[in-house]
């Protein structure tokens, strides 16, 4: 991959004119006085289709952001793979990643410590065309100050080596991480509402066992977070102190908004291996 990663969906997810973006995230993200009064969220859980769907979801999220713009120094970024299938977790080998907004730096040393961790590999192709990382660039560049990107997707991985992951990069309030998924697909209109509602349950209540294969497609981050709010769940047994990994009462809140019928096509071919599938 080049050393800039640059858009693969302005001009048909988001706009691809920077004042005309800039002007529609501004709209979207509206007053922020609430998000004042509101707890920050250490962890979002925010939709990835175009932003004529999910925009208003998305920034009802980013939008609580608002008091830690300038605190917020790093974004971990993570989200599924649509088009590449493989085992594991993923970066890529950018440095910077672009959007008609500008340029976002990447976390390099972040990513080497995780690599070299064996937590994730590297798989540009898997990068290359994926929306469900972008989409939320540009909410972040307008919501936040200067900060840097550790950008993951998710091929097939065990919530155990995502809450691996997780535990890795959680580090204190200057790091912010966002979980990207829209949820059911392909579902009539009254079965996507039943099954939306059941995940939206789910999230809600921590329970990464109540997302099944039609959940959400961002359902491998989705439940790693979840596990990593409720550890003892999962990693009993594991051999893992569980000292190390983050309870419910230490976090902050989650972000909620998910009631969201997904519009986008999910075409997984040949798999590969990368790291972390646990």
């Amino acid at each position: 991959m080049p050393a800039i990663r640059p858009t693969a969906v302005a001009g048909s997810f988001y706009s691809a004119d920077a004042a005309e973006l800039r002007a529609e995230i501004d709209d979207l993200l509206g007053s922020t006085v609430s998000a004042a009064i509101a707890p920050i969220p250490k962890a979002l859980i925010a939709p990835h289709a175009g932003y004529i769907y999910s925009g208003p979801i998305a920034a009802a999220g980013y939008r609580r952001l608002a008091p830690a713009r300038e605190r917020i120094m790093r974004v971990v970024l993570f989200g599924p793979s649509h088009f590449v299938g493989f085992d594991g977790l993923a970066a890529s080998s950018a440095e910077d990643w672009q959007t008609p907004l500008g340029t976002v730096p990447v976390d390099r040393p972040m990513v080497e410590r995780l690599i070299n961790a064996k937590l994730i590999g590297v798989l540009d192709a898997a990068h290359a065309q994926e929306h469900s990382l972008e989409v939320h660039l540009p909410f972040l560049q307008v919501a936040l100050d200067e900060f840097a990107l550790v950008p993951i997707v998710a091929g097939d991985a065990s919530p155990e080596a995502v809450v691996a992951l997780l535990d890795a990069v959680w580090a204190g309030p200057e790091t912010l991480i966002v979980v990207s998924t829209d949820l059911s697909h392909y579902l009539d209109y009254r079965s996507c509402q039943a099954t939306d509602r059941q995940t939206a349950a789910a999230i809600e209540r921590l329970d990464p066992g109540g997302l099944g294969p039609q959940s959400a497609c961002g359902r491998v981050p989705v439940r790693g977070l979840l596990a990593a709010a409720v550890p003892a769940v999962w990693l009993k047994g594991s051999g893992r102190p569980l000292s190390a990994f983050p309870t419910a009462g230490q976090q902050a809140p989650l972000g909620k908004g998910l009631r969201h019928a997904a519009k986008n096509v999910s075409s997984n071919g040949g798999r590969r291996t990368v790291v972390g599938a646990g």
